[in-house]
């Protein structure tokens, strides 16, 4: 058992002895049926953590798996938008629903529950962490193989209470190619690992550009170290996400789904995993 022990798991992210995880996930909506669950989060903002997330769900959804998509970054949601979501999410006697895109992907976020998209959410941390987890208790998924959960960024409030709350099956962590950004991935990989979560992949958006008249690949920000960070970590999977205007376009446009094949791939390793 930790020192000074407070006997309150719910705000404490030490590993101990004492600790009973089962004992605090928290349980789905009666009516909803979800199989596996994977958390996309990066050490910092700004690294294409949602957009990652996005191109993922829309690999799952290609594939052929029913996919959900839970956007968990409560005060910073973009995943309605790169999905050109516009309706708003509806309830019943039963519990909420999910909001549907035009292939059939559940998707929930605090957006779609909103009467205007661009009103600040100007909230505390537990009530932020408590509506995540409403999201998941009291949102009804129907038969759901695998949700991806678009995280804040940071180690903080939210990704605790998912982590201890939530029956992950694993992360995928987001970075850049910068030193900077590398270190701060640490911190996230370090707290996976002390709460117990595998780390399914890395993926290092901002990689490289692709020259328009050679086709060879730029590092503009250098030679990059995340294969070796995985090496060293052990860590299964790695993709490379280029620098693409197309990619930018289609976010903003809500066609972000047009573009699963980026990393189609890397999927089929971290499913497989």
């Amino acid at each position: 058992m930790a020192e000074k022990c407070s006997h309150n798991c719910s705000s404490c992210g030490e590993n101990c002895s004492s600790r009973d995880k089962s004992s605090m996930l928290k349980k789905l909506h009666p009516l909803s049926d979800v199989k596996k669950v994977i958390a996309v989060v990066s050490g910092k903002g700004g690294v294409g953590k949602s957009m990652t997330c996005a191109l993922l769900a829309s690999a799952a959804q290609e594939s052929g798996l029913v996919t959900a998509v839970m956007d968990a970054d409560v005060t910073g949601p973009s995943i309605p938008k790169m999905f050109g979501v516009n309706s708003r999410a509806m309830g019943s006697d039963n519990g909420i629903l999910p909001v549907v895109t035009e292939s059939g992907m559940q998707i929930m976020s605090m957006n779609v529950l909103l009467e205007n998209e661009a009103e600040p959410v100007v909230w505390r941390g537990s009530l932020i962490s408590g509506t995540v987890l409403q999201f998941w208790t009291d949102v009804i998924w129907t038969g759901v193989d695998v949700m991806f959960i678009d995280m804040p960024p940071g180690t903080g409030d939210v990704p605790l209470t998912v982590f201890q709350s939530i029956p992950l099956d694993g992360i995928v962590v987001v970075t850049t190619p910068q030193d900077l950004v590398g270190m701060i991935v640490g911190k996230a990989v370090n707290m996976a690992e002390m709460m117990n979560i595998p780390v399914l992949g890395i993926v290092e958006n901002m990689s490289y550009v692709k020259c328009p008249d050679c086709g060879r690949e730029i590092r503009i920000f250098g030679e990059s170290g995340v294969d070796a960070f995985a090496i060293e970590r052990g860590i299964p999977a790695v993709a490379k996400l280029p620098i693409d205007p197309e990619l930018t376009r289609a976010a903003d446009l809500g066609d972000i789904e047009a573009h699963s094949h980026y990393l189609a791939d890397f999927l089929k390793k971290i499913i497989k995993k």
